[in-house]
């Protein structure tokens, strides 16, 4: 297997792409996941160079103009998300298959960069309804930000036909199965 390969998961936020990747990343010993980087602050429990690599503004600013990102957004007003191309190389030079979770545009990005080395998957929620219940659910966002992701998720869903793979996340076992199926082939194992 060509472990120069990348796996990109998209979504809108709580559809659940980051289960499916934690229970990937158990499954496939081959894979390692591409910590992002962000300007937000970090969320109770979040760990620096663990979840994220937390900068501020100013130094996710710096990184940008020194060309530092493969692809970076600032997905809510002075809130930027980003990948380091040190990430993938410190990812390769293990001799794994990179994962990516990243926003629907930071996906198709990546695609458009790596071609044919990837394998871009878009998951899906089930309804927007459920989507919101799931976004209430996590209890980790203001009313405020919850209206913003869900304005912000109905433009994205439409992106999901640009996408190689479209996963509906209704029942996550399957979900998880349907994925590895996909990956499977995608890769030859």
């Amino acid at each position: 297997m060509d472990n120069r390969k990348a796996i990109l998961f998209s979504a809108p936020s709580g559809c659940g792409k980051t289960t499916i990747i934690r229970r990937l990343l158990e499954y496939f010993d081959c894979f390692e996941f591409s910590i992002s980087a962000t300007s937000r602050q970090p969320r109770s429990g979040e760990r620096d160079g663990v979840d994220y690599y937390f900068l501020d503004t100013e130094e996710f600013r710096r990184r940008v103009d020194a060309g530092l990102f493969l692809e970076w957004e600032e997905v809510y007003s002075g809130t930027c998300y980003g990948t380091l191309k040190s990430e993938i190389t410190r990812i390769w030079d293990n001799g794994h298959v990179i994962i990516f979770d990243v926003d629907v545009n930071g996906g198709m990005n990546l695609k458009r960069h790596f071609g044919n080395d990837a394998l871009a998957l878009f998951v899906m929620p089930p309804s927007v309804e459920e989507l919101e219940r799931r976004l209430r659910t996590r209890g980790t966002e203001s009313e405020e930000a919850i209206t913003k992701r869900l304005g912000r998720s109905v433009e994205e869903l439409k992106q999901a036909k640009n996408f190689d793979v479209v996963i509906v996340n209704d029942d996550l076992d399957t979900a998880v199965q349907q994925v590895r199926r996909e990956i499977e082939q995608y890769l030859g194992l």
